[in-house]
């Protein structure tokens, strides 16, 4: 009775921690599938969001996510134009005579294969990373019968599609790689009803991920090594079918019988489809030593000292099995909670990027706009007028006089559109980092009357753009910092180039930072320049002390420098 109550002791917190461990891996599968269907609704808000994306374009887009170092299961993701069939002559005439930058590498005439005549096409453009998949561009995805419904259904869903059909290609076994797809519109156009989304459907977005790197990953954090995992495809709700081998590691379990295994099959959703994952493992890789001799300790014992480590025996074993169990539920919602913060943070970071990117190009477009259309408007208005002004001087005093107060007028007009395009986005930034540095300082000393010099600044600066309007953009948060908040006399700037940075100090000598200003409710200057810096992968140092005035040091790689040489710098120019 003792060998076999300690026996089955043994077995239930083996079997316990076995099953703790098959839940782990089950969860970890779902957030890797959770993460990259998050990746597939945030490429195709970059379709959304943009008015045209090209190919060169979806290169950069792929290439910032850095899918090999944070979605290493991630195989591509690719971009699936909807053809019909009477579309089909146009799209490939429009294909053969379109010019592709050589710098891509992909092929210069597109051609939809396999060959045939159907319905419909969802064809492939657009794929990344291209050198691997580059023979997939002009396939026709909905070739195959399961595939073409599950788009269909996505197209008229507004939600994502998996066929459940494996991927077949030269660079990895067949039934090894699975597909996810979102359908993408036409912006602006409604999507109430299922004929509204067929009309504005453009085309699908995928993602193919590899299934054994999936599970791989999943199956190294278990306690134990030999764990066998065999998945299965039992299809959807809607239409059921014979389970359909996925993976199966094959490491565990090899010739025994079950009553040797612990075994479990947990479910595990894959979207509108079902999973099934069989976790198997010998029951003796779960033992301890201590745990194999145990029994045969207690048999041998007299009954006196039986009974007394039965009882002391029991009261581990208890006390063991309350301590798993917390430590379970204290884990799962670590867990939960560590992947929610993960998520709201990583989604945070991305949103906020977008929203300074989206924030600046349309500031360019509508300053571009401004400039284009109502300041040449108001230019020819000008000289209408001044041609009547100058008609009108001997003749018609009245309306010359008139004529010259409009003069005055549209002169006022023009400076006020001048000034709503600069504040939108400086013309000068289309000059250099330099020169408009230098007009923003001129400005700040025009303005505020404070003493403003700059330092520094006769190398000319190499930088892109996007990053250009960053840096120009914290220069003027800093200095409308110091103008409202400082009480300062002098503001120094420096502004230098040197060994692949690019590093600018703003310094005044005002009444400094006082505790707590940094994280005042409603204040988010400094905030924002931090966040900025972080998004171009350079440092910032905000350094000052009450009545000592007030440091920004920031230091932005624009060649190959690493983040540890970078923040070396910063510290640099903090001290």
């Amino acid at each position: 009775m003792f060998h076999l109550a300690a026996n089955k002791t043994i077995e239930y917190d083996a079997s316990e921690r076995f099953l703790h461990q098959a839940q782990n891996a089950q969860y970890n599968i779902n957030s890797r599938l959770n993460a990259y269907t998050d990746v597939l609704r945030g490429t195709v808000s970059f379709f959304h969001a943009a008015e045209h994306v090209d190919r060169a374009s979806f290169h950069r887009y792929v290439n910032g996510l850095n899918i090999e170092q944070q979605f290493p299961a991630l195989d591509n993701i690719n971009y699936a134009h909807y053809v019909s069939a009477a579309e089909r002559p146009a799209f490939e005439l429009a294909m053969r005579n379109h010019n592709e930058d050589p710098a891509h590498s992909y092929p210069p005439q597109l051609h939809i294969w396999p060959a045939g005549q159907r319905e419909q096409y969802w064809v492939l453009t657009m794929i990344e990373p291209l050198a691997e998949f580059r023979e997939k561009i002009g396939r026709d995805i909905g070739f195959r019968a399961p595939v073409a419904r599950a788009l269909a259904r996505g197209r008229d869903t507004g939600t994502l599609s998996a066929s459940g059909t494996p991927i077949d290609s030269v660079h990895q076994p067949l039934g090894a790689g699975l597909a996810l797809r979102l359908p993408v519109y036409r912006n602006g156009m409604p999507l109430h009803t299922v004929e509204q989304r067929r009309a504005a459907y453009i085309g699908s977005v995928g993602i193919g991920f590899s299934v054994p790197r999936l599970l791989q990953a999943a199956l190294e954090q278990m306690q134990v090594s030999d764990t066998r995992l065999v998945l299965h495809d039992v299809g959807s709700d809607l239409m059921p079918h014979a389970p359909v081998l996925l993976f199966d590691s094959r490491r565990a379990g090899m010739g025994l019988r079950p009553g040797d295994l612990f075994s479990v099959v947990l479910p595990i959703e894959f979207h509108e489809r079902k999973w099934t994952a069989h976790f198997s493992s010998p029951k003796r890789s779960w033992y301890s030593r201590f745990d194999s001799l145990l029994p045969w300790v207690a048999m041998g014992c007299g009954f006196t000292g039986s009974l007394l480590f039965y009882l002391l025996f029991h009261t581990l074993s208890s006390s063991r099995m309350r301590a798993v169990k917390m430590a379970k539920e204290m884990t799962r919602e670590l867990r939960t909670s560590q992947a929610r913060l993960q998520q709201s943070h990583i989604r945070l970071r991305r949103l906020a990027a977008h929203g300074e990117q989206i924030k600046e190009l349309e500031r360019k477009r509508i300053a571009r706009e401004i400039h284009d259309d109502l300041g040449q408007n108001l230019l020819v208005l000008r000289i209408d007028i001044d041609i009547l002004a100058t008609r009108t001087r001997h003749r018609h005093p009245r309306l010359h006089a008139r004529a010259q107060q409009m003069l005055g007028q549209i002169d006022s007009s023009i400076k006020s559109v001048r000034h709503i395009i600069n504040d939108l986005r400086p013309q000068v930034l289309d000059l250099g980092l330099n020169a408009a540095v230098e007009w923003q300082i001129a400005q700040f000393r025009q303005r505020c009357g404070i003493m403003c010099e700059l330092v520094g600044h006769d190398t000319d600066i190499h930088i892109d753009d996007h990053g250009a309007t960053a840096i120009f953009r914290i220069l003027q948060e800093s200095l409308s910092n110091i103008q409202q908040h400082a009480h300062a006399s002098l503001v120094r700037v420096e502004l230098h180039q040197a060994g692949g940075l690019l590093s600018m100090t703003i310094s005044d000598n005002g009444i400094g930072l006082r505790d707590g200003s940094r994280n005042k409710i409603g204040s988010f200057g400094l905030v924002g320049i931090e966040e900025r810096i972080h998004l171009l992968g350079g440092s910032c140092a905000i350094t000052g002390s009450p009545n000592a005035g007030t440091t920004v040091a920031i230091s932005v790689p624009v060649g190959g420098v690493t983040a540890r040489q970078v923040s070396a710098a910063t510290a640099d120019l903090a001290i």
